[in-house]
């Protein structure tokens, strides 16, 4: 799961960043209110924490620029600031929860969780495709019962598929995704991840879950029997007629 965090003060970025990281989190940290817009607009997040008080504009504003843009990303409000008018106010430009420091470190992950989740249309934190299982809370991969054990990347890869089950994902969005713009490897890598994390599910007994779309990208199967045939649009193109001519016949 990838967060964007607006802090302006740094010690209080690095605790909360930490605290993310160490349940399993992609942080992304943005200084000033003006940068955090920016980034929204630029990269997909499943959430951003948000503290109202920053150097520049406040967090009411950041909220109001970001709805004003369209941007339906989750906002959570980290703030300082627990009075009621303060809430009223973050909900009405546009906060979709409000949470006060100091926070508890399993709530703020829970409430996370919950608020992503129904974002992405699901209301329970496990995941399923099929014989696989996806656990948001302990973060757990199953497949027919059986504990499927896969690196962090591999992990953020299929949390992806899963969330966006059924939509077509480009490498550019697997990479986004990972490493957010910074130190981003060559796209090929993404190949390499998909063909491990198969290899893994395939192990297990989930075949066909990860479809390749020639030309696209990636997707989750959206049916529950991984044999059920592809339809036409999601299979290899066939080849031309030259190169069908150019073909030897044994």
């Amino acid at each position: 799961m990838r967060v964007l965090l607006v802090e302006g003060d740094g010690s209080a970025a690095r605790g909360t960043s930490c605290t993310l990281r160490s349940v399993g989190y992609m942080i992304d940290h943005a200084v000033t209110g003006h940068e955090g817009v920016e980034m929204l607009r630029r990269y997909d997040y499943d959430l951003a924490l948000l503290e109202m008080v920053l150097p520049d504009i406040d967090g009411y504003e950041v909220l109001r620029a970001a709805r004003a843009a369209r941007l339906d990303t989750p906002i959570v409000a980290l703030s300082s600031l627990n009075g009621a008018q303060a809430k009223v106010r973050a909900f009405s430009a546009g906060a979709d929860d409000y949470i006060t420091r100091p926070y508890d470190t399993p709530e703020l992950a829970a409430r996370i969780q919950a608020i992503v989740r129904r974002s992405k249309g699901y209301s329970q934190p496990v995941l399923q495709a099929g014989p696989v299982r996806l656990s948001l809370d302990s973060r757990e991969i199953t497949v027919k019962g059986i504990l499927v054990h896969l690196t962090g990347k591999e992990y953020m890869i299929l949390e992806l598929l899963m969330l966006r089950r059924g939509t077509v994902l480009s490498k550019f969005a697997f990479l986004d995704h990972l490493y957010g713009g910074m130190d981003e490897p060559e796209m090929k890598i993404i190949d390499v991840f998909i063909c491990k994390l198969r290899k893994k599910l395939q192990q297990a007994g989930a075949k066909n879950v990860i479809t390749t779309v020639w030309g696209q990208g990636y997707m989750l199967r959206d049916d529950s029997d991984g044999d059920t045939p592809l339809p036409i649009a999601m299979m290899k193109p066939p080849r031309s007629s030259d190169e069908r001519s150019s073909l030897s016949v044994v």
